[in-house]
């Protein structure tokens, strides 16, 4: 289950390009929180059509069942709107199962996506690479050939994990492959058959060292980058690695790894594409990843990181930041114990519980926590979770650390496990229903907590009997909306 394509995320500019006064801002990541959309999905290809930004995934779930391809939508990278079933099987008379790692591309006034599918293990199976075609970016995508347009193995290279380049010259190239080989062929201008190379040929192999599977082609000020993906697809160590050559057919050779697993965030990153905001030097990287509590192969999500070049044309390592400001009104990623909880106004809001909380699937040690909170009613408390274990439904149901504030004047500091230890406590005029910053800096076994005033902390203790955890908000005999939650490795 594999492939990301990205090409489209840089040739659709050329097609169907946003304007740059209609850019989103500046993101360091998915502000509004990654996973940015709901379900198990993987390999996803980016392509900007019509001012709107298109991801389309690999549907993550048992071979058997991977009969049909989504799409998501957004004109902000905030808000996605889901596009379901935009190719099925029963569009493509060949194709059974396996429908793997889409990748888009206009040309010709029409829309493509290629796909690969049936997952053949050798030439003397029917399968391999596709094409579709649509009128709509979102479909309903039909086969265009009948018949595989890749469909043997090639320099060992599996017929599997495509993705569609075209150069400023006109020439469309597709770059595919996986066991471990990669293969580059030029695509004629119709977009639905192969054509040659000078000397001839219909292929060239372009493996480089690391390779397993997943490639991506992109330019960048007259060079090109391939990336693929290293490891793994189930493995916590499925990572991103990258060249860069002068030419599309290479040589590449191997110059760094740049995404992989965070084991205070994500595991198995990788099978990425790139997406650069039309008019800026803005790019960001789009890959799946898998949450740190879920050990299913097909437990995988799409997420967005901001990526960096430094002044020579390399590529900076990505950084999977943790944030959720909730203005896509979801709460994707957060998993509620007791309370009610809902999304509304851009906050995460709860009633009054004792003890409701909802955490994040991370391991944080040494952090920076952020969020604001807002106690909207009751004499009780709200604030933050973090180094939590073993949550489960009750007041102190966790082994962790909890920061809050309290309209009876206090900001408190305790500890967790099934039962309550109070570590600090400290006088602070609380109005309801009054917007507060609050802020835990941990460092080993140093605890502070600020609220408000992040030069001087409110509490500072010493603890040593939690190390690390997840994090999330909690409240007690209080109903409270939480904002901007922020959370960055020390």
């Amino acid at each position: 289950m594999k492939k990301v394509a990205a090409v489209a995320g840089i040739v659709a500019v050329t097609a169907a390009a946003a304007p740059a006064s209609a850019a989103p801002p500046d993101y360091t990541t998915a502000e509004a929180g990654n996973p940015f959309v709901a379900g198990w999905y993987a390999d996803p290809d980016v392509a900007i059509y019509n001012n709107r930004y298109y991801v389309f995934p690999t549907s993550s779930r048992p071979y058997a069942e991977q009969t049909y391809l989504d799409a998501f939508s957004s004109t902000d990278l905030v808000n996605w709107t889901k596009h379901p079933n935009v190719l099925t099987t029963a569009n493509v008379t060949w194709a059974r199962y396996a429908v793997w790692a889409p990748a888009p591309i206009a040309r010709n006034g029409k829309y493509y996506l290629y796909f690969a599918a049936n997952d053949i293990q050798s030439n003397a199976e029917l399968g391999g690479i596709g094409v579709a075609v649509a009128d709509r970016p979102e479909g309903p995508y039909r086969d265009a050939i009948g018949r595989p347009l890749i469909a043997q193995f090639v320099n060992g290279a599996q017929p599997i994990d495509q993705d569609v380049f075209i150069d400023d010259d006109g020439q469309a190239y597709i770059y595919y492959g996986g066991w471990g080989h990669a293969n580059v062929a030029r695509l004629n201008s119709d977009m639905t058959s192969l054509g040659t190379f000078p000397d001839g040929s219909t292929y060239k192999e372009i493996t480089p060292s690391g390779y397993v599977e997943g490639p991506q082609m992109f330019k960048k000020n007259g060079k090109y980058y391939l990336m693929w993906s290293e490891g793994g697809w189930t493995g916590p160590n499925y990572a991103v690695a990258y060249a860069i050559a002068d030419s599309p057919t290479g040589p590449f050779t191997r110059l760094d790894r740049i995404l992989g697993q965070d084991a205070a965030v994500a595991r198995g990153a990788g099978h990425n594409s790139v997406l650069n905001i039309p008019g800026t030097d803005t790019w960001y990287i789009v890959y799946h990843r898998r949450p740190l509590s879920e050990t299913d192969g097909n437990a995988r999500q799409l997420a967005y990181d901001r990526m960096t070049f430094r002044p020579d044309g390399t590529i900076e390592p990505v950084k999977m930041l943790v944030k959720d400001n909730f203005a896509d009104g979801n709460a994707l990623g957060w998993k509620t114990y007791g309370g009610t909880w809902s999304v509304s106004g851009g906050q995460y809001r709860t009633t009054a519980s004792y003890g409701g909380k909802s955490l994040l699937d991370d391991n944080h040690t040494n952090a920076v926590y952020d969020l604001d909170v807002t106690v909207t009613s009751g004499a009780g408390d709200a604030g933050l979770v973090f180094r939590a274990t073993g949550a489960g439904v009750g007041t102190d149901t966790y082994r962790g650390y909890y920061a809050g504030i309290t309209p009876a004047g206090r900001v408190v500091l305790g500890r967790a496990n099934n039962n309550w230890t109070q570590l600090g406590s400290a006088p602070l005029t609380i109005t309801p229903g009054t917007q507060y910053h609050l802020r835990v800096e941990t460092n080993g076994s140093t605890l502070k907590v600020y609220v408000g005033d992040l030069s001087t902390p409110k509490i500072t203790v010493t603890d040593t009997t939690y190390a690390s955890g997840a994090s999330g908000v909690r409240v007690y005999n209080a109903a409270a909306a939480f904002d901007n939650v922020v959370i960055t490795n020390r």
